[in-house]
C-alpha cells in the first residue's frame, strides 16, 4: 500500500478536545490528526465520542475546550458554513436532503446561483464534480424518487460541489448493498488518490479494515490508540474498543424440523403511496429456526413486517399462527396478546416512547396485568423492581430505572427493547434491523439474545439490510425482490455474492 500519510501532507489536527453536554463528558481531552490524501476509520461503541467528534469538526457543536488547526494555521469553526469554507464536509447517517426538490436543487443549496445561467449551464457546473469521482446521478430527479445509495451518492457531491478537500462520512455502509458498498469505496479511493481526506465512521470492523489507512480507536469519550489498518484485525480492534474479544460468527446450526409457527400464505399490501409493495409472498417460520429476509431498501420487506405487525392492512393473502389466529384480522394489542414480539431499528421512533422512564417502556404493553396494578392503580413500585431486574439482566447502561428513553444510547436503547420483547410471553420474534447502527459490542449481544431465542424453540423472523448479519444468523434466507420472495435458501447453500445478486434482481450465473 502507498504511503498516503506523510506528516508533510497534514491537513487537519485537533488538540485537547473536550465536549460536556449536561451531566456527561462526551470528549475527554482528545488529540486528532488527519492526513492529506488519507482515509482514516473511527472506531468506538456507541456513545464513544467518535461522531461527537466530527460534529465538532464540522461545526455542528461547539468544542467545551480545545483548538482545531487546519494546514498548520488555527482555525475557527463556529457553525457548518465555518466548516465548508475550510474545506470540510459531513455527510450524516441521516440524510439532510429536500425530498421535493431536485437533485440538482439539492446540490446548489446554499450557493449564490446568477440569475441569468440556465439549467444546462448549472447541470455542466455539477456533472464536472460528479464525473470525476463516479457519482452516477439523475440530476432532474426528484430526492424522493431516489434509492437510499442514490440519496447518499446525492449528500457526497453536494459535498465536493461546495468545495469539501475532507470528506467525512457517518456510517455511509449502513444502509447499501454489497455492489453500492464496493462502488462508495471505489470512491473513496480514487478521492483519496487525488489527495483529499476521508474520515470513515463505521461499527463494521471488516470494513475499516479493507478500506482505511488509519484507524483511531475510542472508548468512553478518551481517546484509546490509534494504529495503522495493516497491522490491525478485526480481534484486535475490538479490544481495544470493548476491552475484550467478541464472538459474532456461529458453527453450523441444523434446526429441528419443527412445526410451522408463523405461516404467511399469498400475502399482499401497498406501500404509503397506495401502490403494490408486497406481492404474493408465502413463506413458513418453523420454531427453532431464524429464517432472514434479504432484499435491498425499498423492496417491500419493511412493508410486510409491518402487515405482520398489525401496522398496515394486507390487500390479500393470509397470515397466521400455528393456532390458527389470523393475524391480519386482528388489532395490535390482540397481535400482541397473541405472542408476537416486535424489535424495529426504529427505537425511538416507534418501538419506545423518548419521554417515558425505561420503568415505563418495559410495562408499556402489559401495564393491565396485575402483578402491576394494586387498588385498581399502577404499582409504582412493582414496576421499579421490574425495571430493575431487567435492567440487570440486560446489561442497560442507565442511572436507573427513572432514566427517560431520549437519553440512552442507541445500544442501551435498543436493549430496553429487547428487554420487554422476550420477557413477555411470545411464539414468535419479528426482528426488523435489530442491530441497526449499534456498535460490535451491542451487536453481539443482540445476535446472542436472537440464537438464545431460536435455541428455546421460538420462531425468528430477521428482516436485515446487513447480509452479513443474515448469513451469519439465519438458518434460511428467504430473498426479495420487488416485493416477490424470488428465492428460499438452505444455509448450506448461502453465498455472498449468490445473495447479492438475487437481492438486485439477477439470477445465478448471470
Amino acid at each position: 500500500m502507498e504511503d498516503r500519510t506523510s506528516p508533510n501532507a497534514l491537513r487537519v489536527v485537533m488538540k485537547n478536545i473536550r465536549k460536556v453536554f449536561p451531566g456527561i463528558t462526551a470528549l475527554d481531552n482528545v488529540d486528532f490528526s488527519l492526513c492529506g490524501g488519507e482515509i482514516h476509520a473511527l472506531l468506538g461503541e456507541n456513545g464513544a465520542g467518535k461522531s461527537t467528534l466530527m460534529k465538532i469538526l464540522a461545526g455542528m457543536y461547539y468544542a467545551t475546550s480545545g483548538s482545531i488547526e487546519m494546514n498548520g494555521g488555527p482555525a475557527s469553526i463556529d457553525c457548518p458554513r465555518d466548516a465548508l469554507k475550510h474545506g470540510i464536509g459531513m455527510v450524516y447517517q441521516h440524510f439532510t436532503l429536500a425530498p421535493e426538490l431536485t437533485v440538482l436543487e439539492n446540490i446548489l443549496l446554499g450557493t449564490v446561483v446568477p440569475f441569468y445561467m440556465n439549467t444546462r449551464e448549472l447541470e455542466k457546473r455539477v456533472r464536472g464534480v460528479t464525473d470525476v469521482y463516479g457519482l452516477r446521478l439523475d440530476l432532474r430527479a426528484k430526492v424522493w424518487q431516489l434509492s437510499v445509495g442514490e440519496q447518499q451518492r446525492v449528500e457526497i457531491a453536494k459535498c465536493f460541489y461546495h468545495g469539501a478537500a475532507v470528506l467525512i462520512l457517518d456510517e455511509p455502509t449502513a444502509v447499501l448493498t454489497p455492489p453500492e458498498t464496493k462502488e462508495l469505496f471505489a470512491m473513496m479511493r480514487q478521492v483519496a488518490k487525488n489527495g483529499y481526506s476521508i474520515v470513515f465512521i463505521s461499527h463494521k470492523l471488516n470494513e475499516v479494515l479493507s478500506i482505511a489507512d488509519r484507524v483511531t480507536v475510542f472508548r468512553k469519550g478518551r481517546k484509546v490508540g490509534i494504529v495503522p489498518a495493516a497491522e490491525a484485525t478485526e480481534q484486535s480492534l475490538s479490544r481495544m474498543m470493548i476491552g475484550r474479544d467478541i464472538q459474532l460468527e456461529e458453527a453450523g446450526h441444523e434446526p429441528p424440523a419443527g412445526a410451522a409457527r408463523l405461516i404467511l400464505k399469498g400475502v399482499s399490501a401497498n406501500n404509503d403511496k397506495g401502490l403494490p409493495a408486497v406481492d404474493n409472498v408465502s413463506l413458513e417460520i418453523r420454531e427453532a429456526e431464524i429464517v432472514g429476509i434479504a432484499a435491498v431498501s425499498g423492496n417491500g420487506q419493511a412493508e410486510l413486517a409491518e402487515a405482520i405487525a398489525g401496522l398496515r392492512p394486507v390487500t390479500g393473502g393470509s397470515i397466521e399462527l400455528d393456532t390458527g389466529e389470523k393475524l391480519h384480522e386482528m388489532t395490535i394489542r390482540q397481535i400482541i396478546e397473541a405472542g408476537v414480539s416486535n424489535i424495529s431499528e426504529k427505537r425511538l421512533d416507534r418501538s419506545l416512547i423518548p419521554g417515558f422512564s425505561i420503568a415505563q417502556n418495559l410495562i408499556v404493553k402489559d401495564y393491565r396485568a396485575k402483578e402491576y396494578r394494586k387498588n385498581g392503580m399502577l404499582d409504582q413500585a412493582a414496576i421499579r423492581d421490574h425495571a430493575a431486574g431487567l435492567i440487570e439482566a440486560y446489561d442497560i447502561a442507565a442511572p436507573g430505572a427513572d432514566t427517560p428513553a431520549r437519553v440512552l444510547s442507541g445500544g442501551n436503547a435498543q436493549k430496553v427493547v429487547l428487554a420487554r420483547e422476550l420477557s413477555r410471553e411470545h411464539k414468535v420474534i419479528l426482528a426488523v434491523n435489530p442491530t441497526y447502527g449499534l456498535d460490535v459490542g451491542a451487536v453481539e449481544f443482540v445476535q446472542e439474545r436472537l440464537r438464545a431465542e431460536r435455541d428455546k424453540g421460538t420462531a425468528v423472523l430477521l428482516i436485515s439490510e446487513e447480509l452479513d448479519e443474515l448469513i451469519r444468523l439465519a438458518d434460511r434466507v428467504a430473498v426479495m425482490s420487488r416485493g416477490k420472495v424470488v428465492a428460499v435458501l438452505a444455509k448450506k447453500d448461502f453465498n455472498r455474492e449468490k445473495i447479492g445478486l438475487l437481492m438486485t434482481g439477477g439470477e445465478p450465473g448471470d
